[in-house]
């Protein structure tokens, strides 16, 4: 076994790294950038190395200086996480040559399934059922109309060397197939330099059920299937274990194909390979397909832990080290049902833009396992993903570990910023989802019911403005009193943009009538606890002028000072800014161009996406503040109207 191992990542996923290794006696050396100096990580870890900068390619992309870090440090071996370097089979041969195990698969298994095209051929040989499609390396336009029609429309063009929905494009007719292509390839070429493509037969009621497996270079196992059917875009959001309506046959057929897959390339680690599946007739064993295989450890793979009680990255550390694979097949068994929810910093109602800030307020319920890499108190920076947790549930039954996730949603505690915990919970109330009838494009069809922003009502305003001025605090019991008479006074919040005014009576330090609109509430402290109206009074988080009420998956207020209230009033729709910071992509505005309401004015790359900046009105470019390759902050001003005549 190690002595000492080098985690080469980040965040949640360096985080959970690190528990089973130290658990295991073996000590961990982190990395860090620039950005992640007093990460959570770096905290945790028994060394922790700097290797470079805050971006990516400065810091945690730098193979030469994580294999440095190993070597300077004594560690043995590697352990990549996901994301990164994880992926990368020049690294791990790197790793190698450096006299260091990687705590993965090897080089050649990476490069076998690292092209789509070539590993649906490969899987293809090896008997593990393949979507109908053309996977051949004819690149002509005309060839590939042709494979096309061949296949029968609708069809999928994706790029061969993607990922994450990047360079995919649905096709439902012919005459619209050479758009599509051309607008695929150019995605597809700068998002991975390569512009090759594959056709696709696409399944008209698509499910995604992976499979888990684990191999020791010869022998390989199954940790029986994931669906992670509930997407957006093509990322996953909400994934469980096992899949609703899977059946003995076809889960006995799903797991070995996947043991072939993993076989066939003498695969040695944690891998999960997806499959495409036709859920418009039930689970069939004739109605699934290989999609592609992840060479490296799930995000989701918790789920797969919950039911089958087995610590993958364990498992991970254990073969690499030299052990044989520690459970046979027959010994693996599922008990009862789990879910993972994917919680992000980010802006829902602005098309789930990715957001910054510091998290002041962080806590998770009890009865949920959180697998995060912050802390309250730690930034979610611009140069990475912005998650802040993965939420995960488990019961005996699926309704059970539905209502557990449902319940642990509900009871996240967040502020600092803004979060998906509203529309994940709207996802775990889904009548569809609880049933379990779940495709691919169920968030699609029904995105307006699921990102509904949650109101304060006159409970959670009163508690906001008794936060903002202390009161809910220990005071003296003559608190708030003027002669004897009860002190009233007006406190003004802004809340979803929205200027409330809460008229406060204040009858002792434990007493206050507070009148929202035209209902009156009564916050009261009866045995240390407020309440109001009777009822508990959740929590609360105050940051300064921000308070963040703890209900309906957390409700953000700011108090007004009234000398600065006009500070406080709305954006100016002649000035475009910067939502949040990044790198200037393109700038398509020009002194004195003509505009019309919703054109694009410029694209910032910020959390590895790209955002349009759009005209909020129509109007006349008077300037244009920024160049392409500027890196700006949030609030930056980009391009400026010209005032209303």
């Amino acid at each position: 076994m190690f002595e000492r191992i080098l985690v080469a990542n980040r965040g949640e996923i360096a985080c959970r790294v690190m528990r089973t290794a130290q658990a295991m006696g073996v000590e961990v050396v982190a990395v860090y950038s620039d950005a992640d100096r007093g990460a959570a990580h770096v905290a945790m870890a028994d060394v922790a190395v700097h290797i470079g900068g805050s971006a990516p390619s400065d810091s945690y992309l730098k193979g030469e200086a994580i294999i440095a870090a190993a070597l300077e440090t004594g560690c043995g071996a590697i352990h990549p996480g996901y994301g990164f370097l994880s992926e990368n089979p020049d690294f791990v041969e790197a790793v190698e040559a450096a006299g260091l195990v990687f705590i993965g698969p090897s080089a050649a298994a990476i490069r076998a399934m690292g092209l789509k095209d070539a590993a649906k051929a490969l899987m293809e040989e090896a008997g593990v059922p393949v979507v109908p499609g053309y996977h051949g390396s004819n690149q002509d336009p005309e060839h590939l109309s042709g494979a096309a029609d061949t296949v029968g429309y609708p069809v999928l063009i994706k790029a061969v060397a993607g990922g994450g929905g990047k360079g995919m494009r649905l096709v439902g007719r012919p005459q619209d197939f050479a758009d599509a292509l051309e607008s695929a390839r150019g995605e597809a070429c700068t998002a991975f330099g390569n512009s090759d493509v594959l056709i696709e037969k696409f399944v008209e009621k698509p499910r995604h059920i992976e499979v888990q497996v684990f191999g020791d270079g010869t022998r390989a196992v199954h940790f029986f299937e994931r669906d992670c059917s509930l997407q957006r875009r093509h990322q996953k959001v909400i994934e469980e274990a096992p899949a609703p309506g899977m059946t003995p046959e076809m889960r006995a057929a799903m797991g070995q194909a996947a043991v072939r897959a993993a076989e066939a390339i003498g695969y040695s680690g944690a891998g999960t390979v997806e499959f495409i599946v036709d859920g418009s007739d039930g689970l069939r064993p004739d109605r699934f397909w290989f999609m592609e295989m992840n060479t490296r450890l799930q995000v989701e793979h918790p789920v797969t832990e919950a039911i089958t009680r087995v610590d993958l990255v364990e498992w991970q550390v254990r073969v690499a080290a030299g052990e044989g694979l520690p459970a046979r097949q027959e010994e693996l068994s599922i008990t009862g049902h789990a879910f993972e929810a994917r919680l992000y910093a980010e802006d829902v109602p602005k098309g789930f833009l990715p957001a910054t800030g510091r998290l002041s307020h962080l806590t998770f319920p009890a009865g949920c396992r959180a697998d995060s890499g912050v802390r309250a108190g730690d930034e979610i920076s611009p140069f990475y993903d912005p998650m802040i947790a993965k939420v995960i549930t488990h019961g005996p039954t699926r309704d059970v570990a539905l209502r557990r996730l449902s319940r642990a949603l509900e009871r996240c505690e967040v502020a600092g910023t803004v979060t998906n915990l509203g529309f994940l919970g709207a996802l775990a109330r889904h009548e569809g989802f609880a049933r379990g009838d779940v495709d691919t494009g169920l968030i699609a069809r029904d995105i307006e019911a699921l990102v509904v922003v949650p109101m304060a009502g006159p409970g959670e305003v009163a508690l906001a403005a008794l936060a903002g001025l202390g009161l809910l605090e220990d005071a003296p019991e003559a608190a708030g009193f003027v002669l004897w008479q009860p002190l009233e006074r007006d406190v003004v919040l802004i809340h979803a943009g929205d200027e409330i005014t809460v008229r406060l009576r204040t009858l002792s330090a434990t007493a206050h009538d507070l009148r929202v609109g035209e209902t009156w509430v009564a916050a009261r402290r009866v045995d240390g606890q407020w309440r109001l109206d009777g009822a508990p009074a959740p929590g609360v988080a105050v940051d300064g002028a921000r308070i963040t009420v703890f209900a309906r998956y957390g409700l953000a207020f700011d108090l007004v000072d009234p000398l600065a209230r006009d500070s406080v009033a709305g954006g100016d729709a002649a000035l475009i800014e910067a939502p949040m910071p990044g790198l200037v992509k393109a700038v398509f505005a020009k002194a004195g161009q003509a505009v019309s309401k919703g054109d694009r004015l410029a694209v910032l790359e910020a959390m590895k996406m790209e955002h349009s900046l759009l005209a909020a009105r129509d109007g006349v470019v008077a300037e244009v503040l920024v160049a392409t390759g500027d890196q700006v902050s949030a609030g930056a001003a980009l391009v400026r109207l010209e005032d209303d005549a």
